[in-house]
C-alpha cells in the first residue's frame, strides 16, 4: 500500500543521502556511509547508515556500534524530530518526500484497535517489538551482573529504543531496555518489566526510575527454565528479577519466578 510503512522506508532510502543531511546534520559522508554519533543526531561517529544498497542490505538502514540500536530512515525521523506517533512520523517522512497525504480511511475497514496504555495487550505488543538478547547491550548488562543465563530464556528480550517519560517533568526519551516478559502458567504475556539500559553500557540508565512494571502482574511471574504448561515437582519463588535470575546461575536445573 502507498505510503505504509515500509514504503516510505524504501522511498527514503531512494534518498538516503538527503535524509541523512537533513535529519542528521551533525554527521558527515564516508564512502557509502553517513557518520554520525546517534540516531538523535548527536555528533560522534558510532552509527552508520547505509547510503546506497549493496550486498549487505538496502540502502537507509543503519546500526549505532555503541548500543547496538539499529533501524531504517524512518527510525532517524522518529528519533531526529523527538515523535511518538506514527502518523507524525508519516507524515514528516511525506513531507520530505513532497508526497501527497493517503486518503481518508474508510470508517466501516476493520483497524486495529490501539492498545490501552499500561495493559496486558499493550505489554504483548511491546514484547513482540523486542528482539532475543544475545549479543545486545541487554545480555551484556545481565553478565556484568553476574547473570549468564539471558540467551536461553524465552522470557528475556532486548528494546533498542524503547520510551522513557519522566513522571515529574513528562518528558520522554528513548532508552535501550532489558525487557522480561512476566506470564501466567500457561505462557500468556499478561505484563512485562522494563529495565533501562545506560547506552554506554554502565549499567542502568541514569534516570530517575530505570525499572517500571506494565500490565497485570498480580498471580503472575517472569518464569525463568520453566515451558508453558510444564509440569515440575520442586521450583522457587521470590522477589526481584535479577535476584531469582543469580539463584538460577548457580542452580541451572531449578526452575525459579
Amino acid at each position: 500500500m502507498t505510503g505504509s510503512a515500509s514504503e516510505l522506508a524504501r522511498r527514503l532510502g531512494d534518498h538516503a543521502e538527503a535524509v541523512c543531511r537533513e535529519y542528521l546534520s551533525n554527521g558527515h559522508r564516508s564512502g557509502n556511509h553517513w557518520i554520525v554519533g546517534d540516531v538523535r543526531n548527536t555528533r560522534g561517529r558510532s552509527m552508520h547508515v547505509r547510503l546506497r544498497s549493496n550486498a549487505k542490505g538496502p540502502a537507509g538502514k543503519w546500526v549505532d556500534e555503541a548500543t547496538s540500536e539499529f533501524g531504517d530512515l524512518l527510525d532517524v525521523i522518529r528519533e531526529s524530530c523527538g515523535l511518538i506517533e506514527f502518523r507524525d512520523v508519516a507524515d514528516e517522512a511525506r513531507r520530505f518526500l513532497a508526497m501527497p497525504r493517503p486518503p481518508a480511511q474508510d470508517p466501516g475497514a476493520e483497524r486495529q484497535p490501539a492498545a490501552a496504555r499500561g495493559s496486558p495487550d499493550a505489554a504483548r505488543r511491546l514484547f513482540a517489538m523486542s528482539q532475543p538478547i544475545a549479543d545486545t547491550l541487554a545480555e551484556r548488562y545481565l553478565a556484568c551482573r553476574g547473570i549468564l543465563l539471558a540467551a536461553r530464556e524465552r522470557a528475556l528480550r532486548f528494546h533498542p529504543g524503547c520510551y522513557y517519560r519522566d513522571l515529574v517533568t513528562g518528558e520522554t526519551q528513548t532508552l535501550p531496555a532489558l525487557i522480561a516478559a512476566v506470564t501466567s502458567l500457561d505462557g500468556r504475556i499478561t505484563g512485562l518489566q522494563r529495565t533501562w539500559l545506560d547506552p554506554n553500557g554502565n549499567g542502568k540508565a541514569p534516570v530517575a526510575d530505570p525499572r517500571r512494571s506494565l500490565g497485570n502482574l498480580l498471580g503472575n511471574a517472569i518464569w525463568l527454565g520453566m515451558e508453558p504448561g510444564e509440569s515440575i515437582s520442586v521450583m522457587v519463588a521470590g522477589e526481584g528479577f535479577e535476584t531469582m535470575a543469580s539463584l538460577r546461575v548457580v542452580m541451572p536445573a531449578l526452575p525459579v519466578a
